[in-house]
């Protein structure tokens, strides 16, 4: 059964066009569940194109995908590891993480002492002596602003931008293939100019592009609405080996009593782990937010004192005061669940969302640890890359490979 939140979720339409879409014919109406919810069956949606993953099996074939030898990884800006642990599990062996962040490190270390961490500015890495001995550089390159004026949008033109340092090492080590994350706005970021400004770069140095989409995490057993664009390139000269396609989606989605309770995500209920609290106050108004709502569930008067002068000011601002909901994938996680504008409330409990619950939703595995002070934590989790969408995409990296080797053998 599927609520109409997360139809709409699946569909990537507003929660109230649901009710407009049943007027018009476009969608059944829901029916009626043991627990007096209304829910739509997986039999009433068959139909719809944006569910046919639910009834499709290419996932069950695509986990099917292996390393057909040994590929080596170097990953950049690789924080706390969520993409690096992704890539690990669908095969790829780190040769060299790093990351500035010294918390990060120490977490990279404790968990996989085995990897060579390097730990400070990318811009003082030398990656020449990994030069052809390295198949796979991936990395989220934080997404600065390009200059345009004047200029020829080639790789010296990017200088003092972190997108810079990314080319150099795509450059100086000269992998088979690279794999970048980054914000779903580097699509549209400068009207495109920016997203163009890296494709002309790695065409400069002897790449091309093969995707540039943005992907759903919900799609790939993340119990998290989060988007991210992921940029992926292969050496010009394997280019024809290659028929780059994203992952097929999971045939089903999690959501946030997935990610916290005992079932098919975890094997357990979250462990218990320090979280940030609530002010009293706060707490005494969030205690009346109800499951799955935000600011503007409340009294109004609440609502006015709660927002302050944002109350008179236009938009929704969804974010603020929100608690999530059980039957739902979570929002996007933040670097801190208690901040204003962004408060990620436990669905039932009146409390911001524990670390260890941070960790469940970016789907870290519970003995993968954490170092560092409670808000540094929450930080670095925040900011990964959900390991589950990491590995998905990582599969897509690995069959490229073989698909390279194979054909090299071929000739």
């Amino acid at each position: 059964m599927i609520s109409r939140n997360l139809l709409a979720d699946i569909m990537g339409i507003p929660k109230r066009s649901i009710d407009s879409k049943i007027n018009k014919g476009q969608l059944p109406s829901e029916e009626m569940s043991h627990d007096g919810k209304k829910y739509f069956s997986l039999k009433q949606l068959k139909s719809l194109p944006s569910t046919d993953f639910l009834f499709a099996n290419e996932w069950h074939e695509f986990v099917k995908t292996s390393p057909k030898s040994e590929y080596s990884l170097v990953e950049l800006f690789a924080g706390c590891g969520g993409l690096a642990l992704g890539l690990e599990q669908a095969g790829l062996k780190s040769c060299l993480v790093n990351e500035i962040d010294k918390n990060a490190c120490e977490t990279l270390r404790m968990n996989r002492p085995e990897w060579n961490v390097v730990q400070g500015d990318v811009s003082k890495v030398d990656f020449m002596p990994l030069e052809g001995k390295v198949d796979v550089l991936s990395g989220g390159f934080p997404c600065q602003a390009f200059s345009y004026a004047g200029k020829k949008l080639g790789f010296e033109d990017t200088r003092g931008t972190l997108f810079y340092e990314f080319a150099r090492a795509l450059k100086e080590i000269k992998p088979k293939v690279f794999l970048a994350e980054n914000v779903k706005g580097l699509k549209s970021h400068n009207n495109g100019k920016t997203l163009q400004t890296v494709r002309e770069v790695i065409s400069e140095l002897g790449y091309v592009l093969v995707s540039s989409e943005v992907v759903r995490a919900m799609f790939y057993r993340v119990p998290q609405k989060r988007e991210r664009i992921f940029l992926v390139g292969v050496k010009k000269e394997f280019f024809d080996y290659v028929d780059y396609k994203l992952p097929p989606k999971f045939p089903g989605v999690f959501t946030v009593r997935d990610a916290l309770k005992a079932g098919a995500l975890f094997k357990e209920d979250t462990p218990h782990s320090s979280g940030q609290i609530y002010r009293d106050r706060k707490r005494e108004i969030m205690a009346q937010v109800p499951e799955g709502g935000y600011w503007r569930d409340l009294p109004d008067e609440l609502q006015r004192e709660y927002m302050k002068g944002s109350y008179y000011l236009g938009g929704g601002k969804t974010g603020i005061a929100r608690r999530l909901s059980w039957d739902e994938p979570s929002l996007t996680l933040v670097c801190s669940p208690a901040q204003g504008q962004t408060e990620r409330c436990h669905p039932s409990e009146t409390r911001p969302l524990t670390c260890r619950e941070y960790a469940r939703i970016q789907t870290f595995p519970d003995d993968w640890e954490f170092y560092g002070s409670k808000n540094n934590i929450y930080k670095q989790i925040g900011n990964a890359v959900p390991v589950n969408l990491g590995y998905a995409v990582g599969l897509t990296v690995v069959k490229m490979l073989n698909d390279i080797g194979t054909r090299r053998e071929d000739q």
